[in-house]
């Protein structure tokens, strides 16, 4: 149990007793700071990664696999407890298992600071409490983004699989490769996008990223051919761009104020769609952060400057942008193969030529 008795206040025991202490006066469970942050997330998705990640810090406190974040006394953490947390996450992982990766361990920080921040604005901790126990440092790390690049012939027999596919999915995942590829958008953008986001005559596609941000990409001519495809065989119904297809064949559906709409996918759908098609191609797996990874790669290859790549992909930062150049890669190797491993048999008296030359 992480928790102990601080200035008189009762110790949590177990997870049923929810870290039995006496609640504050005038409190309201429906003003659980738990659901209240998890409210506040625009993003279905980071809702989803922040509900995971508070509830793997309430099992690190409970010591229970089945305890979740909620209802739980999140405003009696402080200082010593937090700084306990942030050192089981770097060592053991929330579920006992590997430790996380310090990105990993500093999303979980970002959750917990932001749930001990909603128990000071409800009231629940004082100011100075909340301060202390959110005044923990990000685990410091530098690594490389993590993926591979999407050869050209990947993409090819993937494409090709979709075009030997008559099917109304055949289309959508031939058009929803080609849109992944050229426009290095997010798994979770593109299962976001509408009918309304594209503009054929502009070839372009209208971006709902992180934090709300829009912005505009483009889809190169071929690309354009294929969507555009795609959209006769869809019909212009109102809803997804890429909708899921039921085995019959046919866009499912979603009443929305009395209309229907075609209904959206997740973004694990889209992950689900990229493998399937690269492994009937007999293509290596890639993810769909492989195909965002290579698009950046092939900007700045191209001489894109860095902060139209940076645009194009919703990066806040041009310095993450460029971690995904791969210029420097390509000539540290090219430094590295200057170099020549002596061949074996070589007299130990004879200098080699590198060696006369110095």
């Amino acid at each position: 149990m992480l928790l102990t008795p601080r200035d008189g206040a009762a110790a949590p025991a177990t997870h049923d007793s929810q870290w039995s202490q006496t609640l504050p006066h005038g409190y309201d469970p429906a003003r659980d700071p738990y659901r209240v942050y998890l409210d506040s997330l625009d993003s279905v998705e980071s809702r989803r990664t922040m509900l995971g990640c508070l509830d793997r810090i309430a099992r690190l406190i409970v010591g229970d696999s089945a305890a979740t974040g909620a209802g739980q006394p999140w405003w009696l953490l402080r200082y010593e407890h937090t700084v306990r947390i942030r050192t089981l996450l770097r060592e053991q992982g929330g579920d006992t298992g590997p430790a996380y990766s310090p990105a990993s361990v500093n999303k979980h920080l970002v959750a917990l600071r932001r749930v001990l921040r909603e128990c000071w604005r409800l009231g629940l901790m004082t100011a100075e409490d909340y301060q202390r126990a959110a005044d923990l440092p990000s685990v410091e790390h530098t690594r490389l983004p993590r993926g591979h690049h999407v050869p050209d012939r990947a993409l090819a027999a993937a494409l090709s699989v979709c075009e030997d596919d008559p099917s109304t999915a055949g289309r959508r995942d031939c058009a929803l490769l080609a849109v992944l590829y050229t426009t290095g958008a997010r798994r979770a953008e593109i299962a976001g996008l509408g009918m309304e986001d594209y503009d054929a005559g502009e070839r372009s596609l209208r971006i709902l990223g992180k934090r709300d941000k829009e912005r505009l990409v483009y889809v190169t001519v071929e690309a354009a051919t294929l969507l555009d495809r795609w959209i006769s065989v869809r019909g212009r119904t109102p809803g997804a761009l890429f909708p899921p297809v039921s085995k019959a064949g046919r866009c499912r559906q979603r009443m929305v104020d009395g209309r229907p709409q075609l209904a959206h996918p997740t973004g694990q759908a889209i992950a689900g769609i990229v493998a399937r098609r690269l492994a009937a191609a007999g293509a290596p797996p890639h993810t769909p952060h492989d195909f965002r990874r290579t698009f950046i790669g092939e900007l700045l290859d191209a001489g894109v400057d860095l902060a139209t790549a940076q645009r194009l992909v919703g990066h806040s930062s041009p310095a993450t942008t460029a971690r995904y150049d791969r210029r420097p890669e390509r000539r540290r190797r090219e430094a590295v193969d200057r170099l020549r491993l002596p061949q074996p048999g070589g007299s130990p008296s004879q200098p080699s030529p590198a060696e006369r030359s110095r």
